[in-house]
């Protein structure tokens, strides 16, 4: 059985013309899937004697460029789309409607052996380095283009944890916030009990202006006191059955099973590396399939729990 020996940093990687559109509900920081999709991959490329696997993939954003514009101080943002080049009769290319984001990013990546030999000498060491490196070149991340990674590092699972953190900084790290959700689903639940944990959602992307007279005002938000919170979708939960290859009419593929889902979502939170440190290990994301309970539905769930 494979277990944890290493932690791989891919540090500073820039992405050009990230997929900003992660969910039906919502925009801005490409969704989760989008990174862990590119480091399943890359594991699956991985040459080497030995079994190696790559698993938890923990988020760090050093900068962030939203490839939007308003018109106006207090006008709605839109999305800056690309005028592609003339077709080769001449024609005008219609204009693609999406949502880009340029990126500057850090992955701490789990590293697991099945030999604990494996890795173990200098020269195995930097050509696995360098091969991971060659090979998230070669490749997208969350649909955008990797254009530099300033470095790739390999720290042993042993070595202190002040070490991978220090290597973060600066930047904010992507965790799970469940007990916030819980927290200001109660609130909204105390003024209407009806209230759901989607209204919680919504509710973290408001911003209430409440007027002192007729030329100044205050502003709250449930979200004061709690830290960066950011609505994220976490997987999808299947809502119709399994359909066998090419029975689905305008299916992407006619090779593979087709099943219709929607899409499920979580609240996040970006904190500063330095307030892991006695949870670090809780920052990873990984993905799993189960079925829920209440009503035996296939999920494709993104979550922090530790395997």
């Amino acid at each position: 059985m494979a277990s944890l020996r290493y932690y791989l940093l891919f540090d500073h990687v820039q992405i050009h013309d990230a997929n900003a559109i992660s969910s039906p509900l919502t925009y801005g920081f490409p969704s989760i899937s989008g990174f862990l999709g590119a480091i399943h991959a890359l594991s699956r490329k991985i040459e080497s004697v030995d079994p190696i696997y790559l698993d938890g993939v923990l988020i760090t954003c050093h900068d962030y460029d939203l490839q939007v514009y308003r018109q106006k101080v207090f006008s709605d943002y839109k999305f800056c789309l690309k005028r592609n080049p003339l077709a080769k009769n001449g024609d005008v290319r219609p204009i693609i409607e999406e949502g880009r984001v340029h990126l500057d990013v850090s992955l701490l990546v789990e590293v697991k052996v099945e030999d604990r030999e494996t890795l173990n000498d200098d020269d195995e060491k930097q050509a696995f380095i360098n091969q991971m490196k060659q090979k998230l070149f070669q490749q997208r991340i969350a649909g955008g283009h990797v254009v530099d990674i300033e470095s790739v590092e390999l720290y042993s699972a042993s070595d202190p944890k002040d070490n991978l953190i220090y290597a973060l900084l600066p930047g904010y790290v992507l965790v799970e916030s469940p007990k916030d959700l819980l927290d200001i689903t109660d609130e909204l639940q105390q003024q209407d009990p009806n209230a759901t944990a989607l209204d919680a959602l919504i509710e973290t992307s408001k911003l209430h202006h409440h007027p002192e007279g007729k030329n100044h005002w205050y502003s709250t938000s449930v979200k004061q006191g709690r830290g960066w919170l950011v609505p994220i979708p976490l997987g999808y939960q299947a809502i119709s059955p399994l359909f066998s290859a090419g029975k689905v009419e305008h299916a992407r593929s006619n090779e593979h099973a087709t099943q219709f889902v929607e899409c499920i979502y979580g609240l996040g939170k970006w904190v500063f590396p330095l307030r892991l440190k006695e949870s670090l290990s809780q920052a990873f994301w990984r993905y799993k399939c189960s079925e829920l309970q209440s009503n035996d539905a296939e999920i494709y769930i993104i979550n922090q729990e530790t395997n």
